[in-house]
């Protein structure tokens, strides 16, 4: 498959975890500037907190779009202690979210700017569905 290079992408994220910690999957979608879905990833990432879920699909989905090529990423996520802890509004004191954190603020110099905003649960199927989906997929074997 080849990559697309898009200046901006829009990337929505979801992490899913049955029990907390449990059993977790992420999900994310990249959009291009015209709203149309560029890529759909998802997998099962072991066992972890909801918190931790959260991350780490931010993480593949910026990963991916850094790939891509995207210099503007607009990401949407409906956690909030996600987005108040990246956007530097909570400090994070979990041990565990820390170098998650860092990660993110790492991958984050790569593009020229970025926004991150809050969005209900209903402006985020498509991600959500892809994390419940993968993590389906490993319970069912």
């Amino acid at each position: 498959m080849s990559r697309v290079s898009c200046s901006r992408l829009t990337v929505y994220v979801d992490g899913a975890s049955r029990g907390n910690p449990g059993p977790a999957a992420i999900g994310a979608v990249i959009e291009d500037d015209e709203g149309a879905p560029k890529v759909k990833l998802s997998c099962y990432i072991g066992e972890t907190t909801n918190n931790q879920a959260e991350y780490k699909a931010l993480i593949m989905g910026i990963r991916e779009a850094a790939l891509l090529g995207a210099e503007y990423i607009d990401m949407k996520s409906d956690s909030e202690l996600l987005v108040e802890q990246v956007g530097g509004n909570y400090k994070v004191r979990n041990a565990n979210l820390k170098p998650l954190f860092q990660e993110v603020r790492q991958i984050l110099k790569e593009f020229k700017s970025f926004t991150l905003t809050h969005i209900p649960r209903r402006e985020n199927t498509a991600a959500d569905a892809l994390a419940n989906e993968a993590l389906d997929v490993y319970l069912s074997h």
